[in-house]
Formats: C-alpha cells, structure tokens, sequence
C-alpha cells in the first residue's frame, strides 16, 4: 500500500519516522518535505495532486484552514484519505472530498516513538475496509482508541494534546527540585524516566489510580504531604478548567 503524507510539520514529520518507511509526502515548504524524504528514503513529490494519483491512501497532516485548498489541490486524485486534521469532523471531510472514502483519526505526536494514542472516528456508513486499514496503521505507531465522531474533540484535548501537558508537568517538577539544589540532568533524569513506568503501572492495574497512589502513599510520609499539596491547589479543578479552556467553554 502506497502512503502519501500531506503536510509535513511537526505531526507528519512524526508519522513518517514513526512509521520508518518510504513514503510519498508533500508540503507547501519543499525544502521541509524534501528534507523529510531525505531522511527515511521516501520522495518529496512536486504537487499534492501528483501525491493523490501516486499513493492508495493520503494522510492528511496540515492546518485545520487549509482544508478546501489542499482538497482543489489534489484534482480529485485522491482514492482514500484518512485525515490528521484537528477539529475537522468527517461531514466537513466528505464535503472537501466528495465521493471518496474518509477516515478520520486524531493521534499524538508520541507517534515518532512508537507510543502515540490514535483516536479514531467510529464508522458511520463510512468504508470498512478503509476504517480497517486505518486501525492497523496506526496500532503500529501505538495503540488505538475507537471513538463516537460527536466526542472526537474530546480526545483531541486529551490524548491529542497529551505531549504538552506532560512536558508541562515534568518541566514543573524538574524546576522545583533544581530550585532545592539538584542539578537539572539528574532532575530530568528523575522525572522524565519516571513517567513511562508510572503510566503503564496505571495502566497494568486497569487504571486503578486509587490503589496506584496507596501503594505508594505511606500515611503521614513525603507522598501523603505532597498529594495534599496538590489537592489543596486545587489541582482536579484546574485540570478541569483547563479542558473547558480547550474546548472553549468558559472558566
């Protein structure tokens, strides 16, 4: 199966090297698909319709607003799209392309290490096979979370957006301990290798966040003071208020 890539910022560029295979990919800066290309033995090719007549499925990987453009741009090639397309539902894809297959997927940019979350569309009438395709690629980058279209924003804000709330979360722990004198290495080495081996004893215990904590949380120890902290500013309500943010409701 040919794939071709359109757009090739900071979430193809992720696909792609997740993926570690020749692709087609096209971008509105040359220079970056070539680049890309260049990298994993792929082609950069000249137009986004050439990429629509080459490749069997075209990922979609730009902005949100370059919808309509990129679609005029394929000529109608395009036998199968899966789109990457944030905040972009599958009406609005099927209006851009109309008569081909659309799938539509939201993954993280974890894809470049094998460990993203991919939400995907749960068919409506959609292509089977297509929806099938879709699953099995994105299983190899990761795992794979089907997902009723009306609730696709959700798991934008969420999984989507994962890679920064947990940058934002290790850069804030890393600074308190470098302000109480360790130095920022072996601070990040503390924190960041931490993280994946936290997250899947959550995950081997079935998200059992609550039996998690007591296993760790000794009463009256440095765990149980540190966990009143963070209940005591409000952490759930900040957590919430920042999911209203994203999904601009008010807070």
């Amino acid at each position: 199966m040919a794939l071709g890539i359109i757009g090739t910022g900071n979430l193809g560029r992720a696909l792609a090297r997740g993926l570690g295979e020749p692709v087609l990919v096209s971008d509105a800066l040359h220079e970056r698909a070539a680049a890309l290309a260049a990298e994993l033995g792929g082609e950069a090719v000249a137009s986004n319709a050439e990429l629509a007549r080459r490749a069997d499925v075209v990922l979609l990987c730009h902005k949100p607003d370059l919808l309509e453009a990129v679609a005029a741009e394929t000529d109608g090639g395009a036998r199968a799209i899966i789109s990457c397309v944030g905040a972009t539902t599958v009406a609005q894809l099927e209006a851009a392309y109309p008569g081909v297959p659309v799938v539509r997927a939201l993954p993280n940019t974890a894809l470049e290490v094998g460990e993203a979350v991919t939400a995907i569309a749960a068919p409506q009438g959609a292509d089977t096979e297509l929806h099938a395709r879709a699953r099995s690629l994105f299983a190899r980058v990761g795992s794979v979370v089907v997902v009723p279209e009306a609730k696709m924003l959700l798991a934008q804000v969420s999984s989507g957006a994962m890679p920064a709330y947990v940058s934002l979360v290790a850069e804030a722990l890393v600074d308190a301990l470098v302000r109480r004198g360790l130095d920022a290495e072996t601070a990040g080495a503390l924190v960041v290798g931490s993280m994946p081996g936290a997250a899947r004893l959550v995950a081997h215990t079935g998200m059992d966040t609550l039996g998690v904590r007591r296993a760790v949380t000794s009463p009256g120890g440095t765990t149980a003071r540190a966990l009143a902290a963070l209940e005591a500013g409000a952490l759930r309500a900040t957590v919430s208020r920042a999911m209203d943010a994203a999904l601009g409701e008010p807070v």
